[in-house]
């Protein structure tokens, strides 16, 4: 069987490398660079620029209480060129993961037709196909908006920008105005409606008085016109290099006339990653959906599963997802209702010298009667780790007094084993 994957990114890698060990004859073709959004733009993107951010943050800290006298300045072109070089090795490493795995790596703009794609004038037919074409920001229509950059362009600064304005309300937007505000960038937030709407409202509160303390947030100011030095809005100008973080369209246009798109031009698939064309599968950002890499990553799991013949569904429930600050602020989503638990982050590595601020982070869970885990959010070091597991505890039904004999590696910045054994007392 012949299956051809269009997108290189963490859903149409993921799926090549899960059908080549099936056994199948396996195509990838990507326009770009392997990895996609994550790798190249996204996620490792701002993991490198957090890094140097929290150290300059720490080095400020360590000053203040006189431990050090270390006035570090950032050089953002050296910052840029380091993430450049360190994206790249992995890029390496994975392009030689993905073809040891049996995959032929394909590189251009792919056409894709019933029955083949199209590379540069070469046909590739396809028994089953795969689309994983991602995604890309979302741009307004508003005047002047050539003067904006987005996610993508952000290591294009010669230097840490002295003031910025990000327009936006979501995850995109608060990470790059963690980073930049912890840099020395003074940053305002302009959201349309309401800053991080889908946060539990006691995390948002921690994540604008703690975390992005330094950063002015103004919410329901929409921005009327963009120039090369500020935004105009209702409210008045605002002067800074302008960010655009509005949201993401999918990749969807090349698949336009072979499978049905939603509302917002996703393609639209069922829980077996099936397009509405028998034998073409999609997954990753171009469906819509949860937006993030593991999600992608398990999207294409079962998108190559079922192209090969073998049954499987995708699971959305529980999904774990963070937000990249000086703290990591993770969480699994819950409309449930139930007992609420909260208590301050734990001094730990990470934490320790934080204590003297009490800014320890914080952690909440919330619970039923029978014990059963319904939601739970941390902020501190370890938060982004620690959710994964509990998005794992919860999927497979542990309940709060299943953590009774729950041992930790100590000294750990941990709160949510400690929650939980609070709960089970009552459960």
């Amino acid at each position: 069987m012949k299956l051809v994957v269009v997108g290189g990114g963490s859903a149409g890698r993921t799926a090549s490398i899960e059908a080549a060990q099936i056994g199948e004859n396996v195509t990838l073709i990507e326009m770009d660079e392997i990895g996609g959004k994550c790798l190249n733009t996204g996620c490792m993107v701002i993991c490198g620029l957090n890094d140097v951010a929290r150290f300059s943050k720490n080095a400020q800290k360590f000053n203040q209480t006189g431990i050090t006298n270390v006035n570090p300045k950032i050089d953002f072109e050296k910052v840029a060129e380091g993430i450049k070089n360190t994206t790249a090795k992995i890029r390496g490493v994975i392009s030689s993961e993905t073809r040891k795995a049996g995959v032929n790596i394909v590189r251009g703009n792919a056409k894709i037709a019933e029955g083949f794609v199209t590379v540069d004038g070469k046909d590739y037919p396809y028994d089953k196909l795969i689309i994983a074409t991602g995604s890309h920001a979302f741009i307004p229509p508003l005047k002047g908006v050539e003067y904006a950059k987005t996610y993508k362009d952000i290591l294009e600064y010669k230097e840490v920008p002295e003031k910025m304005i990000i327009v936006g309300s979501g995850t995109i937007a608060t990470e790059l105005a963690g980073v930049f505000s912890l840099m020395g960038t003074k940053v305002h937030i302009l959201c349309r409606s309401t800053f991080l709407k889908d946060v539990d409202s006691d995390i948002r509160t921690y994540i604008k008085e703690k975390l992005l303390k330094d950063v002015e947030i103004l919410e329901n100011i929409p921005v009327t016109e963009i120039y090369p030095d500020g935004v105009l809005t209702k409210s008045g100008r605002f002067t800074g290099e302008v960010i655009l973080a509005v949201g993401m369209n999918p990749n969807s246009e090349l698949a336009k006339d072979l499978v049905e798109l939603g509302k917002k031009g996703e393609i639209v698939v069922n829980k077996r990653m099936e397009t509405s064309q028998k034998d073409i599968y999609a997954a990753g950002d171009v469906v819509g959906g949860i937006g993030t890499t593991p999600v992608a990553r398990m999207e294409g799991v079962v998108a190559a599963r079922n192209a090969c013949g073998i049954a499987a569904e995708v699971d959305y429930s529980f999904i774990p997802s963070s937000i990249s600050l000086y703290y990591d602020v993770s969480f699994i989503k819950t409309n449930e209702e139930g007992i609420n638990g909260q208590i301050p982050g734990s001094a730990g590595p990470g934490a320790f010298w934080n204590v003297l601020d009490r800014e320890t982070g914080f952690t909440k869970a919330v619970v039923d009667e029978n014990g059963e885990i319904k939601g739970v959010s941390s902020i501190s070091p370890s938060a982004r780790t620690v959710i994964a597991y509990m998005s794992k505890f919860m999927r497979d039904g542990y309940k709060t007094y299943d953590f009774d004999n729950f041992i930790e590696a100590h000294p750990s910045t941990d709160a949510v084993y400690k929650l939980m054994r609070f709960f089970s007392k009552f459960g």
